[in-house]
């Protein structure tokens, strides 16, 4: 009896939630289609990363903790999704751009197991902003906390989806970076942008016009912020890593929550 092969949209699905989240999915694929797909479902595995994470917040809230327990327990779950890769790229990406020297040099600072005092700090001023700002949000009120874990979770794996178009090349011909460079055509890239951007207005709409417009700033700011940090590894680097990557998605998402923790 023979098999159907299972459609490529679910290869872009397993292979977005096997290598973004610790979550029981398992990768069948690993081949140039099935990455394409994977980076274009990743903000479908932020949705997922920052609902989890604003359901923990919510929990909380309704246990009769205040806004900073819930921001930080908010800020701890996508940690834990993701094994602490991203704050762990992040991290070996201040050391390597930090060090201030030659590409090849730099990559092998960033390969190294330890963490230098670049990545130490960044990682210290990274997490007490995402604290701050989440429970600037939760303060505002529940729904407005919750909007932004969830829209900062999705936005920073949608800085992924971008940083993996079409022209930007690999660092190092292995691992995750080199897997997923360039995969991306930018005319997707470019749809899911928009995609994203009006789904998070939308959504937002239910609190109200102000939070629809903000929620859809969050992303783009957010996207914008990520955007500078990759061209300027580019420049230092001459591609992307896979540690490059983590660094996009934190920074990503620091500056959706900053944005929700701005205004009234």
């Amino acid at each position: 009896m023979s098999t159907t092969p299972a459609p490529s949209a679910l290869h872009g699905v397993r292979f977005a939630f096997g290598t973004l989240t610790v979550l029981p999915v398992r990768v069948h694929r690993w081949d140039r289609a099935a990455a394409r797909g994977g980076m274009l479902c990743a903000p479908l595995a932020g949705a997922v990363v920052g609902a989890l994470s604003a359901g923990l917040g919510l929990l909380l809230l309704v246990l009769g903790a205040g806004p900073l327990l819930a921001a930080v327990a908010g800020t701890a779950v996508p940690a834990v999704l993701t094994r602490g890769l991203h704050l762990d790229g992040l991290a070996d990406t201040a050391d390597g751009l930090g060090s201030n020297k030659p590409a090849e040099d730099a990559l092998t600072i960033m390969k190294q197991s330890d963490i230098g005092p670049f990545g130490v700090i960044t990682l210290v001023l990274v997490l007490a902003a995402q604290v701050a700002a989440l429970a600037e949000a939760y303060g505002g009120s529940w729904a407005r906390g919750a909007l932004a874990a969830v829209v900062a979770g999705t936005a920073a794996r949608l800085a992924l989806t971008l940083a993996a178009r079409t022209g930007v090349p690999a660092a190092r011909p292995e691992g995750l970076g080199a897997a997923v460079a360039g995969v991306v055509p930018v005319g997707a890239a470019a749809g899911a942008v928009l995609g994203v951007t009006a789904l998070a207005a939308v959504c937002a709409a239910a609190l109200g016009a102000y939070d629809a417009v903000r929620a859809a700033v969050a992303v783009l700011a957010a996207l914008a912020a990520a955007e500078l940090l990759l061209r300027h590894c580019l420049r230092r680097f001459g591609g992307v890593t896979g540690d490059v990557f983590g660094a996009l998605a934190e920074t990503a998402a620091t500056t959706g929550l900053l944005i929700f923790a701005l205004g009234r």
